[in-house]
């Protein structure tokens, strides 16, 4: 696993590189990840402008900053994604917030098609679904945790509509964005705040 998790990191790129890379392809009218169809061009200029948004409008609460800065170790924060993922495009700026309140925090990104390896090691009920944020510790490359695909409340959402529907539909998905833009980013902001905590010592004292 170290050896993957080391390989990937040297395809990494920081989160402006990605930003770029978006912003690339939605000049080249392309799209990352195998799967080069029109829909996912769409879904890359679509998440393009949701990122964009998100960058400017997310704002973190004063406690929830506190909270950040107090973790104390140095991990990076190794997320799996690709241009089309609309999940991403929603979570990808919020990490990218989190990460730059604690220079402990090193923010880098992969593509899933270009990282098969990695992406197999962190499957979400056999599925490779991203984004994935694998947390690993700086000094020894162990992984202390994993994050995603989806903020807590939206994995919720979609399971219990799977469980009773069986699959996604598209008029859940439309929902499922809506939820996004209400929460405003919100829940993951949360949920990134509770998993540093896991490993600050002093948040326990």
């Amino acid at each position: 696993m170290e050896q993957i998790i080391k390989k990937s990191l040297d395809n990494s790129i920081n989160y402006a590189d990605y930003k770029r890379l978006m912003q690339k392809m939605v000049l080249d009218k392309f799209t990352t990840g195998n799967e080069i169809s029109e829909a996912n061009i769409n879904y890359t200029l679509l998440n393009e402008r949701r990122m964009s948004r998100w960058d400017k409008k997310i704002i973190i609460s004063e406690p929830e900053i506190n909270k950040i800065k107090e973790f104390n170790t140095e991990v990076i924060w190794l997320v799996i994604s690709e241009s089309w993922c609309g999940d991403a495009a929603h979570v990808l700026p919020v990490m990218n917030k989190v990460s730059e309140l604690n220079p402990n925090i090193n923010l880098r990104i992969v593509l899933r098609d270009d990282n098969d390896d990695l992406m197999k090691l962190f499957l979400t009920n056999g599925s490779k679904s991203i984004p994935k944020l694998i947390m690993i510790d700086t000094e020894n490359f162990e992984v202390l945790d994993v994050y995603g695909p989806r903020p807590s409340i939206a994995t919720k959402l979609v399971d219990d509509y799977k469980n009773e529907h069986g699959v996604l539909t598209p008029e859940f998905k439309e929902d499922l964005q809506r939820w996004y833009n209400k929460d405003k980013g919100k829940t993951t902001i949360k949920d990134l705040t509770e998993l540093l905590a896991k490993y600050t010592p002093s948040f326990f004292l």
